[in-house]
């Protein structure tokens, strides 16, 4: 089972991202609702992937995925952002994201997303 951090600052996508993944064998061991929180909750719970909002409050997602990498090179992070966002999901390919989900997002579509790992 695949542990899995959930990073996004509205509490129902949080919690329809953990009901999706945990029906699909996944493990939610975190839940952050900013890219601060989701750094320090990363170096502490080690997980195996991250789903990452990129708009969040006191750091963004692009930051936090930043940080990650630069601590872990090798996590797994999806972005998962709104339509309209193509810059900053390219600016978080170059940092090392290994995928995107858009949101409101597709269960099979966000399993397979996460399958690749």
């Amino acid at each position: 089972m695949k542990k899995v951090l959930v990073v996004d600052d509205a509490a129902f996508m949080r919690l329809s991202l953990k009901t999706s993944l945990e029906k699909n064998g996944y493990e939610v061991v975190g839940e952050a609702d900013n890219g601060l929180k989701a750094v320090e909750m990363y170096k502490m719970l080690k997980p195996e992937i991250v789903t990452m909002d990129i708009t969040m409050p006191e750091m963004d997602g692009i930051e936090a995925l930043g940080e990650i990498m630069k601590y872990d090179p090798k996590a797994q992070v999806i972005m998962l952002s709104a339509m309209g966002q193509e810059v900053k999901i390219k600016e978080a390919v170059l940092l090392g994201a290994k995928g995107f989900v858009v949101k409101p997002f597709k269960e099979d579509y966000l399993i397979k997303a996460l399958s690749k790992f």
